[in-house]
């Protein structure tokens, strides 16, 4: 079910038949770089599962990516809860990971974008996060590009990784809602 559509870019519901191109991007040394590891097949089609569960739930999640031009299934772009141990939470992050191939054409930002408005406009959310390595430059340059700034203070350590691991330190950036003023293009 389309739920955003951007001038490039369609936000969906995930459907079975995009196992195989998401267990693809995930296999892209590139895009796991910063992830403690690369999915398996079923972690993928888990992965699809919680995400339609959660859009039910909630009416937000990691939405798949599709261009709007092809249909091609390029990547996520959408909300989560995060309730995990760390002084920020509980709050609504906003994340992404796209095939490598689609890095660098905007995509990410235009995307990311869209999901704020949605995040802020239909679902009521008042702040938003977002986090990363702080080697994940390209990351960041979208959150920055999306207008979030960084909350030094908040930086913190992965509770889900060891403290001595190389991914556990983390970046924390924030937006307010008060801060995005477009109305967003939603197909609900």
């Amino acid at each position: 079910m389309r739920i955003i559509e951007t001038e490039r870019l369609v936000l969906r519901t995930w459907k079975d038949d995009d196992a195989k191109p998401y267990f693809d991007i995930n296999q892209d040394p590139k895009v796991i770089e910063f992830l403690p590891n690369a999915l398996t097949m079923r972690q993928v089609k888990d992965f699809i599962s919680a995400m339609n569960d959660r859009y039910i739930k909630n009416n937000y999640t990691l939405f798949a990516v599709e261009l709007k031009k092809t249909g091609e299934l390029i990547g996520f772009i959408g909300l989560s809860y995060i309730d995990w141990q760390v002084p920020f939470t509980p709050l609504h992050e906003i994340g992404w990971r796209l095939g490598s191939l689609y890095w660098g054409k905007g995509y990410a930002t235009e995307g990311a974008k869209a999901v704020l408005n949605y995040g802020f406009n239909h679902c009521g959310l008042e702040e938003i996060v977002s986090f990363t390595v702080p080697m994940n430059k390209r990351s960041i340059r979208v959150m920055e590009k999306i207008g979030m700034q960084h909350d030094r203070a908040g930086d913190f350590a992965h509770p889900k990784l060891p403290p001595d691991h190389k991914l556990s330190k983390h970046v924390l950036y924030r937006i307010k809602s008060n801060l995005i003023t477009e109305k967003p293009h939603n197909k609900s």
